[in-house]
């Protein structure tokens, strides 16, 4: 097995047959299942289940006990959704090593994905159907279970999906090319979740506001369903990948993957952007009614217009890569979120008035060149890591490598669920809490800009005899 880079820039694993165009986007509809999936669980969770007076008005009923009732520090859906966090995070590295050691003839990756699609599908949808439609506790209990169902399944089909980015590419351009399609189709999935509001408005007439939110989800859960199980049935992952299984538990693999300082300092700097991103996303909803005084379907053109942007601006990104180190694009990417997070913070609006429209699109417009950078590049830069890694060790653990990146990411994401709906609850009214969640994205994403100057890239791309 071909370990080191040759002349061509051929590196890490020995592709069998060529990756052609149809392949990898077949590949990246898998993408678009999952990230719809948890769109709606990301997007929605927390306006559904801590309402503020406007949903409430809309005619939201209160599923949980309200307030910070854990300690008198936490709400029962920040514990909820942090624990689910760091079930998550620490299942990943299990399912790795799974996945790296299968020996299972069809390929270590796919049959994985295959298993997990329905089951996740499931558990997406169940997190917002409670057996109690008024405020109980049990409801409390429903969605902890269902939230922990639901991140168990995500890991099983991600991790292994994720692992196959670095395996399906031999060059850096199909590996460029691999990641700008399953960013496409990330931000389209991301696009249906926040499109949600437009689609329970039709249906509110006749069903009410929480029934015609649970048949939209579950008519988006059926469309993802189809989307998950598109690779598995149409990607033989031996035609494209021959890697042999390692050897080694979990704790040892994962060990072996944090022994390599660039990717320490990535996984730091991804933590804090990863915090950042999710403090803002789980906001985006509070931001446009409460401080912008603009109605809750707002929030969704402005994703769309933040995606369309973006999107547009992926060809340009393509390009760059070719003229500059993807450490230092990773950082402009950094610095620009932090501006639009401060944007986000100073915002305000005036029923009657467009004040709080131009603040939005401000955000919208300054966030499209950095969604589009941090949707192609960080899954590369991992990916080069994996393979720089291989060829200096011997071992292939391309699993272990993006686990361990997603256990990062989801210890992130546990930190900010906390974070932010403890935050939500000072001064809901006057929106105090908001601004300083939206303030405190701003910090951290600088301190992720910071972090990632350290990242010694050339080193890396000497170890896959590319310059």
């Amino acid at each position: 097995m071909k370990l080191a880079a040759d002349n061509n820039g051929t590196r890490g694993i020995d592709v069998k047959k060529k990756l052609t165009r149809k392949v990898v986007w077949m590949f990246a509809i898998g993408q678009l299942g999952w990230s719809t999936l948890s769109a709606i669980v990301t997007n929605w969770v927390i306006s559904f289940y801590e309402p503020n007076e406007e949903m409430l008005a809309a005619g939201q009923t209160v599923f949980l006990p309200q307030g910070r009732v854990i300690l008198g520090l936490v709400t029962i859906l920040g514990g909820i959704y942090a624990l689910g966090r760091l079930f998550d995070a620490v299942t990943d590295p299990w399912i790795a090593n799974l996945s790296d050691k299968s020996k299972n003839p069809k390929g270590r990756r796919l049959p994985f994905m295959r298993k997990a699609a329905i089951p996740l599908a499931i558990a997406t949808v169940l997190i917002y159907w409670t057996p109690i439609n008024k405020t109980s506790p049990v409801n409390g209990v429903w969605v902890m279970v269902m939230m922990l169902l639901f991140y168990l399944f995500m890991t099983v089909y991600c991790t292994p999906y994720n692992a196959l980015i670095a395996e399906l590419s031999g060059t850096q351009e199909e590996l460029t090319a691999i990641s700008t399609a399953i960013s496409f189709t990330f931000i389209f999935g991301s696009a249906l979740g926040y499109a949600c509001p437009f689609i329970w408005g039709a249906l509110t007439p006749a069903l009410g506001r929480v029934m015609a939110i649970r048949v939209t989800f579950v008519v988006l859960a059926v469309f993802a369903l189809v989307c998950l199980l598109v690779p598995t049935f149409t990607i033989n992952e031996k035609d494209f990948v021959d890697v042999k299984p390692v050897e080694g538990n979990a704790f040892s693999s994962l060990a072996k993957t944090f022994a390599n300082k660039e990717f320490r300092i990535f996984v730091g700097s991804d933590i804090c952007y990863w915090v950042a991103i999710t403090m803002f996303q789980s906001g985006l909803t509070f931001f446009v009614t409460s401080l912008m005084k603009l109605p809750e379907t707002m929030n969704t053109v402005f994703y769309i217009g933040m995606t369309l942007l973006s999107v547009c601006l992926y060809a340009f990104v393509g390009k760059l890569t070719k003229r500059f180190a993807k450490k230092g694009l990773i950082i402009f990417a950094f610095v620009e979120f932090s501006v639009v997070y401060l944007i986000t913070a100073l915002s305000q609006g005036q029923a009657g008035t467009n004040q709080g429209m131009i603040f939005g699109i401000a955000v919208m417009v300054l966030a499209a060149p950095a969604m589009a950078i941090l949707g192609i590049l960080p899954q590369t830069v991992v990916a080069d890591i994996a393979k720089s890694d291989e060829a200096q060790t011997g071992e292939n653990h391309d699993g272990m490598f993006f686990a361990a990146r997603t256990f990062a990411m989801k210890l992130g994401q546990s930190l900010a669920a906390i974070l932010f709906t403890s935050l939500a609850t000072i001064g809901r009214e006057s929106g105090t809490g908001y601004r300083i969640a939206a303030i405190s994205s701003t910090v951290l994403c600088l301190f992720a800009a910071l972090l990632m100057k350290f990242y010694n890239e050339r080193k890396v791309m000497k170890l896959l005899g590319e310059e």
